[in-house]
């Protein structure tokens, strides 16, 4: 694939990103005074910044390059679609061939009766459908004081003001979310850091019957909904114990409020499965989907819903929607996307050669004396840092101070991986082959060696009290 050759110092483009560019999630001030890392192209499961170097990507961007990098196949679809229809709405009771193709694709392709979509220009809009369209439905039933979404600490479903409260992330609610009229939040189920002595599937049971206990505090007629990603993703990759799903399905059905599982990340094979509601046998009313959707070829998302959901929803007008909802261009390249990951059978690459193959190397990096624990479903994974293994304990130091070091070696031996707290997680392009995942063991363990080496000398390898 040819592309325009960067021609620009480094330092200049460092200057001129600083002088103007806000960054998501970034202190401006650090960043503009040690400089972004200017990345100029990518191929396969690598990128290469203004400096020539080449980054194995383990976060596939941001969870969503499933296909891997440089696929010419999309950027020719939405060339010809932006020649074709740039642009057309569908709130003047119009549609376009693309939204048609793509809404009758992803029923084919969701589990159960998920055959309705709602199109978002990506997940934060689609969680923001999903509050609305929830409170709707009952409202539409005639149970009006039906509002309450249940979610969970921890959990990331966004970063609009609605998906931040649906959200858990302490502090995200910080800034400028403090509160948020009709949103509850029960514990994760994260037994590594929390689940004491108990047992992983006592854990589990315990964790899924606070949905429960909340239910019955604020009243089963008040609750229309618990939202929650199969596994969390940006709260750490935190894998439930297998006691967890099966027990929050059987809540969920027995107090008749509707279940939003959030797919964003574990959708479209990330899990080994096309959906991460298949890989743990949940059943969803809703489904929301983005990211892996176009692999981050094309900003979209939706909101895929059962029958009986949409039959109500239809009954009368569903006063929301965007200007970009079902946009021809993304559509186009989404069901690009899809048709890759179809006849390339590369939700079978994931199940069949590179998951288990990923599976044996990660799992040996907790002998590592850095790691406590090391956790994997399909081409999901994260380790737990930790200074004693015997007994789970945190760092003496501010969380995230250790797995922002270990991250920054990631970077220096040119492999991205991300820090969540103390937490290392990573989420490789689905495509990655058995020799890119060996690469990539071994740019982590070098990485893992010299973070234990640092903190060492820092006196940082010291548990809290």
């Amino acid at each position: 694939m040819s592309t325009l050759a960067n021609t620009h110092p480094t330092a200049e483009l460092q200057a001129r990103d600083a002088a103007h560019h806000l960054h998501p999630f970034t202190a401006g001030a650090a960043l503009a005074k040690k400089g972004a890392r200017v990345i100029t192209s990518a191929e396969g499961v690598f990128l290469t910044d203004s400096d020539g170097e080449r980054i194995l990507d383990g976060m596939a961007g941001l969870w969503c390059v499933n296909i891997g990098y440089g696929r010419g196949e999309l950027a020719d679809v939405a060339a010809r679609q932006m020649r074709e229809l740039p642009y057309y709405n569908t709130f003047f009771q119009t549609t376009h061939v693309p939204a048609i193709e793509l809404a009758e694709k992803l029923a084919e392709l969701a589990p159960g009766d998920l055959n309705h979509v709602m199109f978002a220009s990506g997940g934060s809009e689609a969680n923001d459908t999903n509050l609305r369209l929830v409170r709707t439905y009952w409202k539409f039933l005639g149970k009006p004081e039906k509002q309450i979404v249940i979610a969970r600490k921890n959990a990331y479903h966004g970063s609009t003001v609605a998906a931040t409260a649906l959200g858990g992330m302490a502090g995200m609610h910080a800034q400028g979310i403090p509160s948020f009229d009709g949103v509850h939040h029960i514990g994760q189920p994260d037994w590594w850091s929390e689940g004491g002595d108990m047992t992983p599937e006592e854990f589990g049971l315990m964790r899924a019957r606070e949905l429960e206990q909340a239910i019955a505090e604020l009243g089963e007629d008040e609750v229309a909904a618990f939202i929650a990603e199969p596994i969390q993703g940006a709260g750490g990759v935190i894998v439930p114990p297998d006691s967890y799903w099966p027990e929050i399905q059987r809540i969920c059905d027995a107090h008749d409020i509707l279940l939003i599982a959030d797919e964003v990340i574990c959708g479209f094979g990330r899990t080994g499965n096309w959906f991460g509601s298949e890989t743990f046998q949940i059943r969803p009313d809703v489904m929301t989907i983005a990211k892996g959707l176009s692999s981050g070829y094309q900003p979209i998302g939706g909101s895929i819903v059962t029958d009986a959901v949409a039959e109500v929803i239809g009954r009368d007008e569903f006063n929301h929607g965007y200007t970009y909802s079902g946009h021809p261009v993304a559509a186009a390249v989404a069901l690009e996307n899809l048709r890759i990951l179809q006849d390339e059978n590369v939700v079978g690459h994931v199940q069949n050669t590179a998951a288990p193959h990923l599976a044996k190397a990660w799992a040996g990096l907790a002998d590592h004396p850095l790691v406590g624990e090391a956790k994997l479903v399909g081409l999901m994974g994260s380790i737990a840092l930790t200074p004693d293994k015997a007994t789970r304990a945190k760092f003496a130091s501010d969380s995230g101070t250790v797995g922002l070091m270990c991250r920054e070696r990631c970077f220096a031996n040119n492999l991205i991986m991300r820090h969540v707290g103390d937490r290392m997680v990573i989420s490789p392009p689905l495509v990655i082959s058995p020799l890119e995942i060996d690469l990539l063991i071994a740019r982590a363990k070098t990485a893992l060696d010299e973070t234990l080496s640092a903190i060492t000398a820092e006196g940082l390898m010291v548990p809290a009290t």
